[in-house]
């Protein structure tokens, strides 16, 4: 004897289907295009950052100067991945790499 099966036990369970508001993949590929136009306007303020310390500075820059060239060299990493495999985590870890490249640049 066979069971009846319902239209509903061939959906998707609930938790499976995006929300209403999660961003399609094609959005997630322009947030991460226009990512990279922010890393590289972070890396011009960077390296002015790093100009300015050397010339009023000691004249070398230092491990904070590294560690924010390494954000955006990281960031361009996840930039590139996000372009790849659209993820919202991608997408923010390239924004956060981004803005902490300044940051650190201009607490050496």
């Amino acid at each position: 004897m066979t069971t009846p099966t319902t239209p509903a036990a061939d959906l998707p369970a609930p938790t499976d289907l995006p929300g209403p508001t999660a961003p399609n993949t094609r959005a997630l590929r322009v947030l991460a295009l226009c990512g990279f136009l922010l890393l590289a306007g972070c890396l011009v303020l960077t390296a002015v950052l790093g100009l300015v310390d050397a010339v009023e500075g000691d004249g070398a820059g230092g491990g904070l100067l590294t560690a924010g060239l390494w954000s955006l060299a990281l960031g361009a990493a996840a930039g590139t991945a996000a372009l790849a495999v659209p993820r919202r985590a991608l997408v923010a870890a390239q924004y956060a790499l981004a803005f902490a490249a300044p940051v650190l640049a201009a607490l050496d």
